[in-house]
């Protein structure tokens, strides 16, 4: 069977996994290229140059480009949209293309319990696919395929959830600015702190506040959790009223448990 070979994603690489990591003889043996842009939970997106480069490797060494784009449509409306890796493969003239991207309703449209996606890529990969679709997969029934039909013909309601979002980024940069590494990302809809040891801190917010963050080494493979154990993640899910009440209780409750930290190792 296949065997995963991990790229850490940093704030050296801007939160992107190093393609320049992959050694020749990892090349000459990889069969798939699994990437998330944009990534969760950075919110980090690659550009057009990053989706060449990509490309160009699947390409020269013969293996499958798979990009997860299910939070394309959820960025910054002060910045640009997400490039696509279908935008690239077009520009590259080749249809048949070693790609697939996928896409969900799950976060343009915050329905997740549908399961409403889709996917698309160069003509060999898709048609493969296709074949195997045919045959392995669940169904989706025919109510749930009509409400999805009805979300992803409106885009009216994907531009307000990006506005909604907009809005409490900015609650949030007036909460944490300066404090635990913010910054405010492209894309997606989280806050990625770092708070020096995720997981105790995680309990901490939970035990002191009923807060729910995600420690950020749960979000990494063993080996290299110690890239993202410092940090928690933190969704921007709620409506705006939770979200007000939330954030300024949470930083208190950061602050006291750094502090902790800080005279326990003292």
């Amino acid at each position: 069977g296949a065997k995963p070979h991990y790229l850490a994603a940093t704030p050296q690489t801007n939160f992107l996994p190093d393609l320049d990591a992959l050694d020749a003889d990892t090349l000459a043996r990889m069969r798939a290229l699994y990437l998330c842009n944009p990534s969760n939970p950075q919110g980090a997106v690659a550009d057009k140059a990053y989706l060449e480069k990509a490309l160009a490797l699947a390409m020269r060494h013969n293996f499958l480009l798979l990009v997860d784009e299910c939070y394309a449509e959820i960025y910054d409306p002060l910045q640009s949209p997400p490039p696509s890796i279908l935008e690239v493969m077009a520009a590259s003239g080749t249809p048949d293309a070693p790609v697939i991207a996928f896409h969900s309703l799950s976060k343009r449209s915050n329905l997740p319990g549908l399961r409403s996606g889709f996917a698309a890529g160069g003509d060999g990969p898709m048609q493969a696919f296709h074949d195997l679709r045919q045959i392995a997969g669940p169904q989706c029934p025919m109510p749930a395929q009509a409400a999805a039909a009805l979300a992803w013909g409106d885009d009216m309601h994907v531009a307000d959830n990006r506005a909604r979002y907009a809005e409490k980024f900015d609650f949030a940069e007036t909460v944490f600015s300066g404090s635990f590494d913010f910054y405010r990302p492209h894309a997606g809809f989280f806050l990625w702190l770092n708070v020096g040891d995720g997981a105790a801190a995680a309990l901490h917010v939970w035990r002191e506040e009923g807060l729910r963050v995600l420690p950020g080494g749960y979000l990494a493979a063993s080996h290299a959790a110690s890239h993202a154990a410092p940090y928690i993640r933190v969704a921007l899910v709620a409506d705006m009223a939770v979200t007000q009440d939330a954030l300024p209780r949470l930083k208190a409750a950061l602050e006291t448990f750094t502090q902790t930290a800080t005279h326990g190792a003292a």
